[in-house]
């Protein structure tokens, strides 16, 4: 959630800043404007009115007194009670009209809230404007891998090698799912267990959150509203609670701390989870998307920093630089792109995305996309730091994929592909596997 202040202080540079991430949010930003200005108003109604009402509670008092007073000595009360009673009068007309302001309050609130809630985050100032079309690779690490023969692509070599039941996955789940068995779940297995060993060396504690969600954590990523429909809903048939399938770890792990203070000394909070992820995508037909590109369940090893503001912006380089580590060690090729203006995702202020080489579909693949969000998700969940001078400010955070399979399943299996149908297990990933290849006599 973007501050209020800086809207108020600046809204045509706040304009900008939306209009360079490509979306048009004048007209939102004016109406914020315009309810900020009004809900104040009514506040400071209500607050004068609820003055003037107890004033009037207190001077009747003191005319109850007097009353019972005069009544003791025998004295005429009736300008006494006509004095309490066009107290009682006003306080009347003066508690429905509190009744009325405070009913609009609520209204004006609510669409002040949602509007806030559906402005986007601010770009940093120093990124390349422009869409996706206007990315261009920072750098690349390595060579994409040659071959003497022509390499397949990975839905050949999991069938092949008896890696993963495509069919059998769609029987049980229907489409978008598959099932891993034998070497294939191993190697999938022997992945995540790599991963998780790379990030506690980090200095990163494991998180296993659960798997459902309430709203509140898909609000508190930037996810939801915008984007509630793309996930799974399970409704509680005892209740009326609706929680959420995890769509990323990341809705889970920025929660941890929702609506909490932390001290200075706390600071930097490093954590990554490992879940399985779930997702309404719908893909489309194609040879792109054939196998394991566009799917509704895959695995995820996720990283997530808490963090003082002065610090974000330099550590997301040493994030960025964890994720790419992992695929350093397994010896892939890949590029890091930073991401313009209008191609960041609705909470990002600044984004990396690691792509890694697939040679038997000859594309790059994205496996990790490295962000700092500023304090845009701390606002939405009030997450604070004390700082040394005991003021309450709040936290930036920083999201990264350590990394995202499937994926790096598929540029792995077609990278260390051999010419008898075999694969190659990388050096880094033996210890995990239990082997050094899989052969097709094992399929």
């Amino acid at each position: 959630m973007l501050d209020i202040k800086k809207i108020k202080e600046n809204p045509d540079a706040v304009k900008a800043g939306l209009r360079a991430k490509e979306v048009d949010c004048d007209a939102t930003v004016d109406r914020i404007l315009e309810l900020d200005a009004k809900i104040r108003t009514l506040k400071t109604n209500t607050e004068t009115q609820t003055a003037q009402k107890n004033k009037l509670a207190k001077e009747n008092g003191k005319l109850f007194g007097m009353k019972k007073k005069a009544e003791k000595e025998g004295k005429d009360v009736s300008e006494l009670d006509a004095a309490i009673a066009a107290n009682n009068a006003q306080s009347v007309q003066i508690a429905e009209a509190i009744e009325q302001e405070l009913a609009e309050l609520k209204t004006l609130s609510d669409e002040y809230r949602v509007a806030m809630l559906s402005l986007p985050n601010l770009p940093d100032p120093d990124l390349k404007p422009g869409g996706k079309e206007n990315n261009e690779p920072l750098r690349y690490f390595g060579e994409p891998h040659k071959f003497d023969f022509t390499p397949k692509h990975h839905v050949d070599l999991c069938e092949g090698l008896g890696l993963i039941d495509y069919d059998r996955g769609v029987k049980l789940a229907g489409s978008g799912f598959w099932m891993y068995k034998g070497m294939g779940a191993r190697l999938e297995w022997a992945l995540l267990n790599y991963f998780i060993d790379c990030h506690i060396a980090d200095g990163y504690e494991f998180i296993l959150p659960p798997h459902m969600l309430e709203y509140q954590c898909g609000e508190t990523a930037g996810q939801f509203p915008k984007f509630a429909d793309e996930v799974y809903k399970i409704s509680n048939p005892t209740d009326d609670r609706v929680h959420y399938m995890l769509p990323t770890a990341e809705a889970a792990l920025c929660s941890i701390y929702r609506d909490e203070i932390l001290t200075e000394a706390e600071l930097p909070r490093k954590f990554f989870a490992y879940t399985p992820c779930f997702r309404r995508e719908a893909g489309s037909a194609g040879r792109i998307n054939r196998g394991m590109i566009r799917v509704h369940q895959f695995d995820k090893v996720e990283l997530v920093q808490i963090l003082k503001p002065e610090d974000s912006f330099r550590e997301l380089e040493v994030l960025r630089s964890h994720a790419e580590s992992i695929l350093q060690k397994l010896g892939l090729h890949y590029r890091v792109i930073e991401l313009c203006t209008g191609d960041l995702g609705f909470s990002s202020a600044k984004t990396y995305d690691i792509e890694v080489w697939a040679p038997g579909q000859g594309q790059y693949l994205e496996v990790s996309s490295c962000s700092c969000f500023t304090d845009y998700q701390a606002r939405r969940m009030r997450l604070r730091y004390k700082d040394a001078d005991g003021r309450n400010q709040f936290c930036h955070t920083l999201n990264g994929s350590g990394t995202a399979l499937p994926r790096l399943y598929v540029a792995l299996l077609e990278t260390y592909q051999q010419p008898d149908g075999s694969i190659r297990i990388p050096e880094a990933l033996v210890p995990y596997f239990g082997a050094d290849c899989i052969r097709p006599e094992q399929a």
